[in-house]
This record gives C-alpha cells, structure tokens and sequence, in this order.
C-alpha cells in the first residue's frame, strides 16, 4: 500500500471511530443524509436509476425496488455513473488483469465467482476503495488490534489468490511495511502450506473455516507451529466443533467478519463476542422474507437488502444478498451505537449461532 491511500484509509477509520460514539439518533440522522446524497447522485448520473425509480425519488427507501445481481449485469453500463465506463472493456480488464494496474486508470474491479449462475463486477473509485479497506481495518480493531503508521503486523491469508477475488485484491493493497502480507492458495497441498507458514510466523491468520480446522489441526499434531495474535475465518459456516478446535490451537477465539464482493465489510465482531455488529454508517442492512417484508429481530430472514452508502460510481440500492440472518433484538455492551447479527444461515442449512463468547466467521458473498 502507498502512503497516499495509508492515509486515505487512517483518515476513514478515525472518522469511522467517531461515528462509534454517536447516539442512535446521531446515527439515523447521518444514514438520512447520507442515503439523500447517494440517491441524487444517481438520479443524476446514472440513466438506469432514472428509469427504475421513476415515480420513486422521493419514495422512502422501504418503498423503492429490490436491485438484484442479474439487474446490475443486463444494465451495466446504464446503471454506473461514468460514462467512460463498460462491462465489454471491464471483462477484457479483468481477463487480463495485472496486479496494480487500474481499470481506466483509477477504478479498481472486483469480481464474483458467478457461484449463483452469473458472475458479477463490481467498481470502486480510490476513495471508495479506501472506505472499503477502512472497513475491513475496523474489524481488526473491533478485535483488539490498533491500526496505526507505528504498528506493524505481519499476516497471511489461506484463501483465494484469484487476482479479481476481493479477498486477494484486499490482501494485495494492504501489503506493506505495516502489514506484510503472505498469500497462500487453499487449494495448495496442506504440507506447503504448512511450510510457507511456519517460515512466514503470521501474527494475523486469515483462512476459510474449513481451512482454518485443518490448519487447527496441524498445530495440535505439532507439524504447524505458528502463534497468531489473531485469527479471522471466511467463507465458509464455522461451526462449534471448528471454533473450538482453533482455540485449542492457539488459544484464542476467531473473530467474526461479515462481507460480500459488492460492498466490502457488512459486520464484524467485537473483543465482548456478542454476535457482529453491524457497519450502519456504511450500509443499510434490510432483512427480509421472500417477498420483501421486513423481519423484526429475533428471527431470520429469508434475503438481506444492502444500500451502499460511500459508492457512488455503481450505486447499489436495496441490493439482494440471498443470505439469511437474525438481528439480536437488543444493543451490545460495549455502547456502540450500531444494530447487531447475532446468527447466520448463509446459503446453506447449516445455521451459524452467535451466543456471548462465541467464535466466528467470515460470510463472503460469492
């Protein structure tokens, strides 16, 4: 990471801390305003938003309609707000992309894996890109861990090494001289990973779920010797049995992360381990059944709908997750002001609880 967007990012994340010791009404005061901002951008830059919300633009955001993934692909070139910017060009970009060359010079791409039946891009100026970092840094301090020009921490990453995935392009900026940066493929054979670890001795671990068990093992078997201050799962539902396996490990619970391609970090967990706490000054999170009614905490919904606040190049406006959650129905205590996951279903059966002193995981959308 280069200076300028270090402290692009240090700026984003001391105004998000500010943002933690607002009041409730501070916080849907700045949600307001913030929503009335993205949406006059987009009426006025975007054709797509001109149509979809005609009859709608002063329609309260319960009102507008639900955005979904395969929108956003017919509509590419409608719905962002550069003009200068197209999906034909975005593809030929991303098929031969190169580390730390922008699209058009200064959009950075990420990309789903099309898991769902089609892939999805997704653009984010420097800027956006930033509050996407400053996100995924908000985690690790809600960890313990303070993000500074004077801390270094060295981590490594068993995940994707797809040069479009968010994990690796996140994992690509970050790398620096505050956060030296190993990234290992999963799908590598577990003894090289193992060796590259035990030669690397990451103080941060960030694996898939499933990974991390195996990694867990490893450790408890003596062939991985590593002593993270930290360990982050993704992807994937970590289960009890996996949770407790890594504090066996390294005596210490995973923290939670809650973040998808399209909007970076969603939720994280704090060091009290009551559920994830919701990043509200970033994204406005709907839960709803399957035909978009809300769902009241204390039970699950069948979808999420995400308003991305900060991104204004591709506005993303009750945009569907096909995720299930279940908000807690009451405040943290540790006083932050932001509504809290306290269980995941992901896409799966598998249900993921989060009781006061769970562990965690990482829901990436795919």
């Amino acid at each position: 990471m280069n200076m300028r967007m270090m402290l692009t990012v240090l700026s984003s994340l001391r105004e998000l801390r500010r943002h933690e010791q607002w009041t409730r009404s501070h916080l849907e005061a700045y949600q307001a305003k913030a929503l009335q901002r993205l949406r006059a951008h987009a009426y006025a830059e975007s054709p797509f938003y001109q149509k979809f919300h005609k009859g709608h633009t002063d329609s309260p955001l319960s009102k507008l309609p639900v955005l979904t993934k395969s929108m956003v692909m017919e509509h590419f070139d409608d719905l962002v707000t550069d003009r200068a910017i197209h999906l034909n060009d975005v593809k030929e970009y991303v098929a031969s992309f190169r580390e730390g060359e922008r699209y058009l010079g200064r959009y950075w791409v990420n990309a789903t894996s099309g898991s769902t039946g089609q892939p999805g891009f997704f653009l984010c100026d420097d800027a956006e890109w930033a509050e996407v970092l400053a996100s995924f840094a908000r985690a690790h301090e809600w960890a313990g861990q303070k993000v500074s020009l004077t801390h270094r921490m060295k981590m490594a990453s068993v995940a994707s090494t797809t040069p479009w995935h968010m994990s690796a392009q996140v994992g690509a900026t970050l790398k620096s001289w505050w956060m030296p940066t190993l990234r290992i493929a999963a799908s590598e054979p577990l003894e090289g990973i193992v060796a590259q670890l035990n030669d690397w001795q990451p103080e941060m671990l960030v694996s898939y779920a499933s990974m991390a068990r195996i990694l867990a093992d490893a450790q408890i078997t003596g062939h991985l010797c590593i002593h993270p201050h930290l360990v982050f799962t993704s992807s994937e539902v970590l289960t009890d049995e996996t949770r407790r396996r890594i504090e066996a490990a390294w005596g210490r619970l995973p923290f939670n992360q809650y973040a998808a391609t399209e909007t970076g970090g969603i939720a994280a967990e704090t060091t009290a381990h009551q559920g994830m706490s919701l990043f509200e000054d970033h994204i406005l999170v709907e839960v709803v059944d399957e035909d978009y009614r809300p769902v009241p905490p204390g039970f699950f919904g069948d979808k999420v709908l995400v308003t991305v606040l900060f991104n204004q190049t591709q506005p993303l406006i009750r945009y569907e997750l096909r995720d299930s959650i279940r908000l807690a129905g009451t405040p943290d205590t540790i006083g932050l002001p932001f509504a809290r996951i306290d269980a995941i279903q992901g896409r799966t059966e598998d249900t993921l609880h989060l009781p006061n002193r769970s562990g965690g995981q990482v829901a990436v959308h795919p």
